[in-house]
């Protein structure tokens, strides 16, 4: 397979500044369905992270629970399970007297994390390639076509969540449950971060072009080349990260 130059970022549209909870009728979250009874909370804790991952509610936003439970129509008692919830996995922190916050992760945090997620998604692809079957393989290069599809159609909600698909199926071929749990943990921290970019038109199309060769490799079964060409990507998408973080700490504060 060869790159086409005209792709679009493996990229997010920029998240909005820290701050409180927006209210508009225009990001409103869904309401959960009824009768989700036990699972409510778990309800509630996906649409958060999603708009968290999604950059809705900025780092360092508080989450105000009149608005949250106004907008969701439920009570506090399953938002706050909810916010228990991510913050176990590290997306949100709740402070006495003062309710839940979105996690803002500092330079060395975003680095360590980068690390991490790097070395796990690097043991994902060394696993992939010896225990995936034909069918998987074959889905993921199904899936890269349909990211480059998305590209040319500039379509980047889709381009999006292909991306997060492409990774997680990677992720499922390594078949180690364990594995897959510890990289659940650390991706849903960095999530929103893994796709921030403000780099120009030649490094979003070196971002696709190493899509391409990821899967290449999976399809030659190439542990060696995966795993290293995995590493690479995400380094990069670390130093976007590492950017776009000192670019935000670099801009003068509203005084509003």
């Amino acid at each position: 397979m060869r790159s086409d130059p005209s792709l679009m970022p493996d990229a997010l549209p920029a998240a909005p500044a820290a701050g409180a909870v927006p209210d508009g009728s225009s990001t409103d979250l869904p309401r959960p369905a009824p009768g989700a009874g036990r699972t409510l909370p778990a309800t509630v804790a996906g649409q958060l992270r999603e708009r968290i991952i999604q950059g809705e509610f900025a780092p360092g936003a508080r989450l105000n629970e009149r608005a949250l439970c106004d907008r969701l129509g439920v009570s506090r008692t399953p938002l706050r399970e909810a916010f228990r919830v991510l913050a176990a996995e590290g997306l949100v922190r709740i402070e006495p007297n003062r309710g839940a916050q979105v996690v803002a992760l500092g330079v060395a945090d975003i680095r360590e994390a980068f690390e991490v997620i790097g070395g796990l998604e690097a043991m994902s692809c060394r696993l992939a390639c010896e225990r995936a079957t034909d069918a998987e393989i074959a889905e993921i290069r199904a899936l890269t076509f349909e990211m480059m599809a998305s590209h040319a159609r500039r379509d980047l909600p889709t381009y999006f969540r292909t991306n997060r698909d492409i990774h997680e199926r990677i992720s499922l071929a390594a078949h180690n449950h364990l594995l897959k749990q510890l990289y659940d943990a650390q991706n849903a921290r960095i999530q929103n971060l893994r796709f921030v970019s403000n780099e120009d038109q030649r490094k979003w199309d070196q971002a696709m072009r190493e899509h391409i060769d990821m899967a290449d490799a999976l399809q030659a079964r190439d542990a060696d080349r995966l795993a290293g060409i995995m590493r690479e990507h995400l380094q990069r998408k670390c130093e976007a990260a590492l950017k776009s973080v000192s670019a935000l700490q670099a801009s003068p504060s509203d005084s509003s």
